[in-house]
């Protein structure tokens, strides 16, 4: 094998992050050292466009697709990605099968004062670009108002300051690896807020056929976050899901046992569809299409009454 390995992430602050604790596990758990791993920033389309819904122009993919044409064209080795932006559905020739032990999977709030979202003013604007997390919050708060809120987490906190909002929900794992947990006013629980596919996950992606990064890729998979991370994202597969569809899933091994919850909202998020299931551990690779079956058939049956 080549003693050099080329991982392509995003430029941002948390992205780089990301691809930097995939290149440290690397050097941990591979006898590559650190003059042998390099990271190249790549320049997405939703980096580029700030002011709309990514289910406006193009969806999830926007974050990823130009990644995914630098390991086509063999620019790069490995592709690192937040595996809540990532589509479900993979890009032929690639394969998505290694992941590193997962994150805090939760949501959290900053707002003004630090104020709990029960302690918001009525009719506080909090800043989302979610669906998911949009009607979700409506579920606790229907009063409060849900506003477009684009660009990373130092910029959102800044609108935030600057005033343009009264709150806004973000994920734990980016917040915590940016050092801010200072910002934090409020944690949720996954029972008040079921968090994003794959939310806290980090993802790595090669080649199909290049077996030796494959091979690679095996001695640094983390098998209990495989196997969450195949669980619920099955749900997605099935329930055919991106943006624009507000599907919230999370799994936990308990044991021998893997338990996973999921919810899809309706498009104008006034219909909520929940399923929980518990399985054996050896099945995380069929309660996922079997909970995304059972949401697709109680959505679809309400929409026929």
């Amino acid at each position: 094998m080549s003693k050099k390995i080329i991982i392509g992430s995003r430029g941002s602050k948390l992205a780089l992050l990301y691809a930097q604790k995939a290149k440290d596990t690397i050097i941990d758990k591979t006898d590559f050292s650190d003059e042998e791993v390099f990271i190249k920033t790549i320049t997405t389309e939703g980096d580029k466009v700030k002011d709309k819904r990514l289910s406006e122009f193009g969806g999830k993919g926007l974050f990823s697709n130009n990644i995914e044409k630098e390991l086509q064209n063999k620019n790069v080795d490995i592709a690192v990605h937040a595996l809540k932006d990532l589509p479900a559905i993979e890009t032929d020739g690639l394969i998505t099968d290694s992941f590193l032990e997962r994150n805090n999977p939760r949501e959290i709030l900053i707002s003004k004062n630090n104020k709990k979202l029960k302690e918001l003013d009525i009719k506080s604007i909090i800043g989302t670009s979610s669906y998911r997390r949009e009607f979700q919050i409506k579920k606790i708060r229907p009063d409060v108002q849900c506003k477009l809120i684009r660009g990373n987490v130092d910029t959102r906190i800044k609108k935030l300051k600057d005033g343009f909002y009264d709150a806004i929900i973000l994920s734990y794992a980016g917040i915590k690896y940016l050092q801010l947990e200072n910002e934090i006013a409020e944690i949720f629980t996954t029972e008040e807020i079921i968090p994003s596919v794959g939310q806290g996950i980090i993802a790595l992606q090669c080649r199909e056929e290049d077996k030796e990064i494959i091979s690679l890729l095996k001695k640094i998979n983390h098998d209990e976050t495989y196997k969450r991370a195949n669980a619920e994202r099955d749900i997605l597969k099935v329930l055919e899901g991106d943006c624009e569809t507000a599907i919230g899933a999370h799994s936990i091994i308990d044991g021998k046992n893997i338990i996973v919850e999921a919810e899809l909202f309706s498009l104008d998020g006034s219909k909520r569809f929940y399923e929980k299931k518990i399985e054996k551990i050896q099945k995380f690779n069929q309660i996922g299409k079997e909970i995304g079956k059972i949401l697709k058939t109680k959505s679809n049956n309400s929409y026929k009454r």
